[in-house]
C-alpha cells in the first residue's frame, strides 16, 4: 500500500505532507505532556525498526504478492509515537528500498499513520473494566485488523480519486478491488500478530502496556 512516485498529482502530494505535519507537530505536543517524554523512545525506536523490516515479509496472494506493516502493532504499542515511528520508517523504506517515494511520503504516512493512531485510540478500550489475557487479546486483533483494514480503504480512496483521467476507469476499479481483496488475508495476519504479542508482553512485562 505504498503509494510510488509519480502517481499523484503535485497539490495531493502536498496536502499529504500538510497533513502529516499537522499529526507529528500534534503527537510530539501530545508526547511532552508525559511525566517522561523520553521513556518511551527505546520503544518507539526498536518498533520503528520492526516496521522498516516488516515490508520485506512477502506473502504471495494470487495474482500478487501483499506484505506486513505492523501499523496496528505500533498503535496499540506506541501510542502517540506510531504517527513519527511510521514517517521514518517510510522514509527509510523509500530511499533504501523504494517502497513508496519522497513526494508521497505525507500521503504514505497518512494512509498507514493515521489507522495505527486509530488502532491507539481501540487498543485503550481494553483498559475499561477488568484487563486480562482474553480481553487484551480481542482488542489487540481488532486494533490490529483494524489498522490495516483503514489503510486498505485510504489507500483505495485516495486512487480513485487522484488517478490520471486518460486510464480506464474500469480497469483502474477492478485492479483496485483486486489490491483490497489481497489484503483481507493480512488483515486478519496482522490481527493475530498484534493480539499474540499484546498478550505476551501482558504476561511477561504488564508494565509496558501501562499507560497505553
Amino acid at each position: 500500500m505504498h503509494i510510488p512516485d509519480g502517481i499523484l498529482p503535485v497539490p495531493v502530494t502536498l496536502g499529504g505532507y500538510a497533513i502529516t505535519i499537522g499529526a507529528v507537530w500534534f503527537c510530539l505536543h501530545k508526547i511532552k505532556q508525559k511525566d517522561d517524554p523520553r521513556e518511551d523512545i527505546p520503544r518507539a525506536s526498536l518498533l520503528t525498526a520492526v516496521f522498516f523490516v516488516a515490508s520485506l515479509i512477502h506473502f504471495p496472494v494470487p495474482p500478487m504478492s501483499v506484505h506486513l506493516m505492523l501499523s496496528g502493532l505500533l498503535g496499540a504499542l506506541l501510542g502517540f509515537f506510531a504517527i513519527p515511528a511510521i514517517l521514518i520508517g517510510l522514509f527509510f523504506q523509500a530511499v533504501m528500498f523504494g517502497h513508496g517515494g519522497l513526494t508521497t511520503l505525507g500521503v504514505n504516512t497518512v494512509i498507514i499513520g493515521f489507522p495505527a493512531l486509530v488502532a491507539h485510540f481501540i487498543f485503550r478500550l481494553r483498559n475499561l473494566g477488568q484487563t486480562g489475557p482474553g480481553k487484551t487479546g480481542l482488542y489487540g486483533f481488532a486494533a490490529g485488523a483494524s489498522a490495516i483494514g483503514l489503510s486498505v480503504v485510504l489507500f483505495a480512496v485516495i486512487l480513485l480519486f487522484t488517478f490520471p483521467a486518460d486510464l480506464s476507469r474500469s480497469m483502474e476499479q477492478s485492479a483496485i478491488l483486486i489490491l483490497m481483496a489481497a489484503h483481507i488475508p493480512m488483515i486478519i495476519i496482522e490481527g493475530l500478530i498484534t493480539a499474540t504479542a499484546a498478550v505476551f508482553l501482558l504476561r511477561v512485562s504488564p508494565r509496558l502496556l501501562q499507560g497505553i
